[in-house]
């Protein structure tokens, strides 16, 4: 019952790994998707957003406004911190959850944690493979301008905002180089399941 983490930063091919072990079987938790669910309409962590931040943060509608809290914690470290310390702990507890959940239905399952702060948030936690998508910061920046219609100051910001690739790779048990073709980050992914699958 192996519980991998799988990291990477920005435009790194992490969610192409994420398809490929899906593929195979693995089961795949979303760590994006469970922010997206914690911070749902009526969530207690929506009303603490708002309490936080002001009431601005919550559209008409009682759903977040995720462009009006980028707009003030993006750049902002100390606001940043505050965000995370009401988001986090709710999606730590969701994530335990889904992993329990996943190993009571199958205890042979391989469970992946798709997870883009894992550095920053979750690194400590008892993996038992950090599986790290990985390429260059100039491969990932032509990304997001090619691919996701960012500038390139928008995309260097993004990747700059994030975990730098060296501390990335620190805690990395597997790198997949996902600099080359589709073909050579499938092939890695096939190697990664014939290892982790019981």
């Amino acid at each position: 019952m192996p519980l991998l983490a799988l990291t990477g930063g920005i435009a790194s091919g992490k969610s192409t790994i994420a398809r490929r072990l899906a593929e195979h079987g693995a089961i795949i938790v979303d760590a994006d998707a469970l922010v997206r669910e914690v911070q749902a309409a009526g969530s207690p962590v929506l009303a603490e957003i708002g309490a936080a931040f002001g009431a601005a943060m919550i559209t008409a509608s009682g759903e977040l406004d995720r462009a009006a809290l980028g707009a003030v914690v993006f750049g902002d470290d100390a606001a940043r911190e505050r965000l995370n310390a009401i988001v986090h702990p709710a999606v730590r507890r969701a994530s335990a959850e889904r992993f329990a959940a996943a190993f009571a239905a199958d205890p042979d399952a391989v469970v992946v944690y798709d997870v883009p702060l894992l550095v920053e948030t979750r690194s400590s936690d008892p993996w038992d493979l950090v599986v790290v998508a990985a390429a260059p910061a100039a491969v990932r920046e032509e990304r997001l301008v090619t691919k996701r219609g960012l500038t390139r100051d928008a995309a260097r910001a993004r990747i700059g905002a994030q975990a730098s690739d060296d501390a990335r790779l620190a805690v990395a048990d597997v790198v997949i180089d996902t600099a080359g073709t589709l073909a050579h980050t499938v092939a890695q992914t096939d190697a990664l399941w014939e290892r982790v699958r019981v």
